[in-house]
């Protein structure tokens, strides 16, 4: 009996021994940080006070942001256009990967561009016990229920003055029934935001979680019909252009608030996809006159208040110190105006495959892990935000997961880090047109389309080549003076485009 009673008492020892063990290599949801991601839209490298020292725009909280943490000076969007961003940024996947191989999506035809059996970021985190929450704008397509088994029909992305086909379309929505495949059916516990650009694309209302927050049911008025590149639609009836961002701040607050009431034992990530500075420029009252650019710059200040509110947010929850918070754009930006440089000195704007389409702000702060005021040169793309937040989380990718995305964690943290000579990044434009970068060197195809009078004489062109570290603002076309450096490119462009990966 004795004997047996060692034997059960030893068992239970060396039992106890390896819970421990286990215990201590699971890593602990409390030493893993939330994570806010806000990301404005149509804000360029230059709209941001702390890179452009001559800005008719301030930028405070974000210079603050960046004064507590680490900003770049090489991050670039996977496309000069908000959709193929948005799905690039979300999936770490190229959207030129999908159906969608220029242009953005719009119109209520347009269905989910993410797969429901795809991994996002928020289910990603979701996994690692993670809480997630989506506010502001989604814009990677929804699946809208119909009146009376009405099908919808393709309108050619033919919207400009509300066409036949496109009202057709609006018309026989059910505003009533359930959304599919938005942000809930892929890994957000909480949504709050809307279909597409928030003042450019009807419908004009909010969405929560998978259903609009009252019904679109009367038309957009004339006097916003004028406005540059507001689409008319429905809108629900107390609709505000100018109090969208704010909302969606508000609801971001709110959503720290509530997490930190009912589950602060677990880490959040919240992205927050602000809609201004887009057109049509109608900043609140509130924050009218606070650049010396015009509209356009009083809501890139907007987007600045914005950031600051909810700095302070995370200050007030004690937050701060273990929250990875991370500010950046999902392109360049229009051409400012009043001689504002909304690009900085890089060429091209929204839309263009040079460096003022897809080069943009990105500032990282985390008090317990980066230095303040760092600063980084590395190249980095919105596509590796997943295979980072995989590093963080210490989750392990499959081949179907991010096959475009490389980590970059270390660079995020500031800790000594060597870019491979065999990662390239691939850029696209709001055509057609690609670009490849590999360290110094950048390729352009295909030149389709500039925006910018200044740029006219590279249209039709069919290869560009630059070495960035001498030439950043793309002046100098070397594409025939280094026969064998584009030769390379274009094999590796044509390579990853023909392949399932970039690795």
């Amino acid at each position: 009996m004795n004997g047996k009673y060692l034997m059960i008492r030893k068992l239970i020892f060396l039992l106890g021994i390896a819970w421990i063990i286990v215990s201590c290599s699971r890593k602990n949801p409390n030493d893993m940080p939330n994570i806010v991601f806000i990301m404005a839209d149509d804000m360029g490298f230059g709209d941001v006070s702390i890179y452009n020292p001559d800005s008719k725009i301030q930028t405070p909280n974000i210079d603050k942001l960046a004064g507590q943490g680490i900003l770049f000076t090489d991050a670039h969007t996977p496309a000069a256009l908000s959709s193929p961003t948005r799905y690039g940024l979300l999936t770490g996947r190229y959207a030129w990967r999908t159906r969608l191989k220029d242009f953005v999506l719009i119109g209520y035809d347009e269905t989910p561009l993410i797969e429901e059996e795809r991994t996002t970021i928020a289910s990603l985190l979701k996994k690692q016990n993670y809480s997630t929450a989506c506010i502001g704008k989604w814009h990677v397509g929804l699946e809208w229920a119909t009146k009376e088994g009405y099908i919808l029909q393709d309108d050619e992305n033919n919207w400009q003055g509300y066409p036949e086909v496109f009202r057709e379309n609006e018309q026989n929505i059910d505003f009533s029934k359930a959304i599919k495949g938005g942000p809930v059916d892929l890994g957000f516990d909480y949504f709050f935001g809307t279909s597409g650009c928030s003042t450019s694309d009807s419908p004009y209302a909010f969405i929560e979680n998978n259903k609009t927050v009252g019904i679109p049911s009367v038309m957009s008025t004339d006097s916003l019909h004028k406005l540059p590149g507001f689409l008319p639609g429905l809108m629900v009836p107390d609709w505000s252009e100018e109090d969208v961002d704010p909302i969606f701040t508000e609801k971001a607050i709110e959503y720290i608030n509530k997490h930190q009431q009912s589950s602060s034992d677990k880490p959040f990530f919240l992205y927050l996809a602000l809609s201004s500075p887009h057109i049509p420029w109608l900043p609140p009252d509130f924050i009218k006159g606070k650049s010396q650019e015009g509209p356009r710059g009083d809501l890139c200040a907007l987007v600045d208040w914005c950031v600051g509110k909810i700095m302070d947010e995370l200050d007030k929850q004690n937050l701060s110190d273990n929250t990875l918070i991370i500010f950046t754009s999902d392109n360049g930006p229009r051409k400012g105006e009043n001689g504002h440089k909304s690009a900085g000195d890089f060429r091209g704007y929204k839309a263009n495959i040079w460096e003022g389409g897809h080069r943009v702000p990105f500032i990282a702060r985390w008090p317990q892990k980066i230095k303040p005021g760092s600063t980084s040169n590395e190249i980095i793309s919105l596509t590796d935000m997943f295979a980072s937040f995989a590093a963080l989380t210490n989750t392990k990718l499959t081949d179907k997961e991010a096959e475009d995305s490389y980590n970059v964690l270390p660079a995020i943290l500031g800790e000594k880090f060597i870019q491979a000579e065999d990662r390239i990044r691939i850029f696209h434009s709001g055509k057609k047109d690609y670009a490849i970068r590999k360290g110094k060197w950048k390729l352009i195809t295909n030149i389709s389309w500039s925006g910018d009078d200044n740029n006219k004489a590279a249209i039709g062109s069919d290869f560009q080549l630059f070495d960035l570290d001498v030439d950043p603002y793309e002046t100098s076309d070397l594409y025939y003076k280094q026969p064998d450096i584009s030769k390379e490119l274009l094999e590796l462009l044509k390579k990853t485009i023909n392949q399932d990966n970039s690795k």
